[in-house]
């Protein structure tokens, strides 16, 4: 083993386990102390700056940040880091003065973006300021992509989504909307040096059973038929709903049809509750708006029935197929189908482990279910899709039809073409595809300046100390036990009846601020200076956690795994560095265990010579071109421009 080098700005951002599980990696406690000092216009910008859209994300984030977050691992619920955002953002002042402000000077290259997600806005939005000509293609008739049609208006109101698409779009980029682009060949063809394809992961996956076809005027396909109640296609469904699928555009799918006229709508899933890929609070949003959630039924047919009125003979409608692939599951008006449904068989299922933890779904033995229905909507999943893209331009696809990139520039085998969001790697989330537009934004602007890809830019980094005093901080370091705070939601009788009514209705100032005072500041770190300590042990006394030891131990010919066994208390979470430091006078080493220190300073206030001090670290992924926006006292931002050798630099 060797001493940590706290010099390695990963080793430390790997402690601030918010930050770290966030794709993007925004700087969380730091935007959440500014909420608690009220100051919402600059903890937006720094949400800006890595996430791109905060209110957006506020509302709809998938929140990998919060089952990382330290308060849940002292046997309390994580911060609601996800809602705080949302407290930035319904309380900032007006944040387009420290916004990059165009027109921006043209550095004479052309970018084109297909798809107007979150992928290709987020690479609009770092490259527009550096002088790229930004092209933005989509078939809708605005920018938002799956944010638009996927995710409905009860939990992202439309007006959010405009304002936060607006920021980017006012950068000067040239739009294209209602311009589905069918040929790749094309656009290749085309004076752009550079395509980034934002698409998403459009083609939802069919369930090919029996009774599929005949009953294929009452099957919809989950995100097909969202997108058709997003822009006003569909405005009502059957009474009685059944929703097959259990990840959250099955939650949205079946809160949908409750507004939209559904009376007994159910979920219907194969997987047992407990594995169920939707989100905990998706699940819980659902079954408050009486939903039931019914686990281990495997669909084994469609059931249909011969319309008593229909003659002999007649032929069967069809189902269309759109230019995405995968049917719409909506049938072709033009001939009315012969059959109804009327419901779906079930097969019972349990989940079986093997000695390796391998799942399997084995039948019960038990009789088949039958479930009337008068709709379905299939959400079992979502793929890849790429009609479009011809296969003779030197652009890869694996077996899955799925691009092959290099998953650190995104670049695929085509050199001028880049892939992020959905469209990469498969369906993810809004969080990820934005982690991905910034990385890809990197790469396309590396390769229009001629140099190595695999550049990749540093990060920005800083340790500060928060001393203030003997025994004061720069910031609250009471360890409370709060219970985490409820969002408030808006009357169910009335949500449920209008399908635009944003349900959750945000945190107001106060309880924002209650919340905030949760976070335990795990970028404040704990920096020890091995050279003033002499060993008094008043460190290890204090610890509320035990997770400090001084002990013997011979770094060159000991192990990680008898170290974590000779802590005051076993370090059993090995995904967690040990903070391990030598140069002490009797020879012993320091090993505190990262995973459950509370950053609570309580041993750099014991410390009697100082060797332990709360340092605030400061990590943010740089952005194409270095262009970045942090905080520089109260109510200004300073912006970090790349110079002429491409390092970076404070501008005046």
């Amino acid at each position: 083993m060797k001493p940590t080098d706290i010099a390695d700005p990963e080793y430390f951002h790997k402690v601030v386990d918010c930050q770290y599980a966030c794709p993007a990696h925004t700087p969380v406690p730091e935007y959440i102390r500014l909420i608690a000092e009220g100051r919402y216009t600059e903890a937006y910008m720094i949400n800006w700056d890595s996430n791109v859209f905060p209110g957006v994300l506020g509302r709809t984030c998938d929140r990998p940040c919060e089952p990382a977050c330290r308060r849940g691992r002292v046997e309390e619920e994580p911060v609601a880091i996800c809602r705080l955002k949302r407290v930035a953002a319904d309380n900032r002042d007006d944040v387009l003065p420290y916004m990059p402000q165009g027109p921006f000077p043209a550095n004479g290259k052309k970018v084109a973006l297909i798809g107007a997600g979150p992928a290709s806005l987020t690479v609009a939005r770092d490259l527009a300021p550096l002088g790229y000509e930004i092209h933005l293609y989509d078939e809708q008739i605005k920018g938002g992509g799956f944010m638009r049609s996927q995710i409905p208006a009860f939990r992202l109101p439309e007006s959010v989504l405009d304002e936060e698409v607006d920021y980017i779009l006012r950068l000067g980029i040239h739009t294209h909307f209602k311009h589905y682009v069918s040929s790749m060949k094309e656009m290749l063809a085309k004076d752009y040096d550079a395509i980034f394809v934002g698409t998403g992961a459009p083609r939802g996956r069919e369930l090919n059973i029996p009774g599929r076809q005949e009953g294929a005027a009452n099957i919809h396909i989950g995100i097909n038929w969202l997108a058709s109640v997003a822009f006003e296609h569909t405005e009502k469904i059957g009474k009685t709903v059944i929703v097959l699928g259990g990840g959250n555009t099955a939650m949205d799918c079946c809160r949908t049809a409750r507004r939209l006229g559904g009376e007994d709508v159910k979920v219907i899933v194969r997987s047992p509750f407990e594995t169920m890929k939707a989100s905990p609070w998706e699940k819980e949003d659902a079954m408050h708006e009486d939903i039931p959630i019914i686990d281990n039924h495997v669909p084994k047919s469609f059931v249909v029935e011969r319309s008593a009125d229909t003659p002999v003979g007649m032929s069967v409608a069809s189902t269309r197929t759109d230019g995405l692939g995968g049917g719409t599951g909506d049938a072709d008006k033009s001939v009315r189908s012969p059959f109804r449904l009327v419901g779906v068989m079930f097969e019972k299922v349990k989940a079986v482990f093997d000695e390796s933890g391998k799942r399997s779904l084995v039948p019960t033995g038990e009789p088949e279910v039958f479930y009337p229905a008068d709709d379905v909507l299939v959400a079992i999943g979502q793929e890849n899709a790429f009609p479009w893209i011809e296969r003779d331009l030197g652009i890869e696809f694996d077996k899955w039809d799925v691009p092959v990139l290099d998953k650190v520039t995104f670049r695929s085998t085509n050199p001028k073409v880049f892939f992020g969001g959905d469209a990469a790697f498969g369906p993810e989330n809004v969080i990820t595809a934005v982690a991905h537009g910034h990385q890809a934004a990197v790469s396309i602007d590396l390769f229009c300046r001629g140099e190595d890809l695999m550049k990749r830019l540093p990060p920005t980094v800083n340790l500060q100390s928060q001393k203030m005093g003997i025994h004061e901080w720069a910031y609250d370091s009471a360890i409370d036990h709060d219970k985490r705070y409820a969002v408030p939601q808006a009357e169910k009788a009335i949500t449920l009846r209008n399908r635009r009514q944003e349900v959750e209705l945000g945190f107001d100032r106060l309880t924002g601020y209650k919340e905030a005072e949760r976070c335990l500041n795990c970028d404040v770190q704990t920096v020890f200076f091995a050279p003033k300590c002499i060993e008094c042990d008043a460190c290890v006394d204090i610890c509320p956690t035990s997770c400090i030891t001084f002990t013997p131990f011979d770094l060159l010919s000991g192990t990680e795994a008898e170290l974590r066994e000779k802590t005051k208390v076993p370090a059993l979470n090995t995904s967690q560095d040990i903070y391990v430091a030598d140069g002490l006078k009797t020879g012993r080493i320091m090993a505190k265990d990262e995973d459950v220190c509370l950053h609570c300073g309580l041993c750099a206030e014991r410390c009697p010579t100082a060797a332990w001090d709360m340092q605030k670290f400061w990590y943010n992924v740089t952005k194409a071109g270095e262009v970045k926006y942090g905080p520089r006292g109260a109510g200004s931002f300073v912006q970090i421009t790349r110079n002429g050798n491409g390092s970076s630099q404070p501008s005046a």
